[in-house]
């Protein structure tokens, strides 16, 4: 029985690795589109956080380099890999909140997956190293 809780915890590691990887893919693909075309995205003027599009973009390019690779890293077992991971995703979370304005359908479907990577990571983070 344990064995196949183990299974269970690998794959869901396996699955924060490969999540990490694709959010780190849709961050450098949102931070692009806003370094590139800053009027692609439109905020109503009355919002609270009133940023620069173009900072952002920058934020979310270098945010999804770092969980891009520490994703890569994740897939080989390292103690390092997990420990980034759980704080990038929750600052990808954090910057995706204030993200909201621009665009907020998108910014809640990556704050979800980060969350799952967040739980993944913490609860079975350590089984992966073991199967290596």
């Amino acid at each position: 029985m344990a064995r196949g809780r183990s299974a269970t915890a690998v794959g869901f590691t396996y699955f924060a690795a490969i999540m990490m990887m694709l959010s780190g893919g849709f961050e450098i693909l949102q931070g692009l589109s806003a370094i590139i075309k800053k009027h692609f995205y439109v905020v109503s003027s009355d919002y609270v956080y009133k940023i620069n599009v173009t900072s952002w973009g920058w934020i979310h390019l270098i945010l999804g380099v770092i969980v891009l690779l520490a994703g890569i890293a994740l897939l080989g077992g390292s103690l390092w890999a997990r420990l980034v991971g759980i704080a990038l995703a929750a600052l990808i979370a954090l910057a995706n909140f204030l993200w909201l304005p621009y665009y907020p359908v998108w910014a809640i479907v990556i704050i979800a997956v980060n969350v799952v990577v967040i739980w993944a990571l913490a609860a079975h983070g350590r089984e992966i190293a073991a199967e290596r």
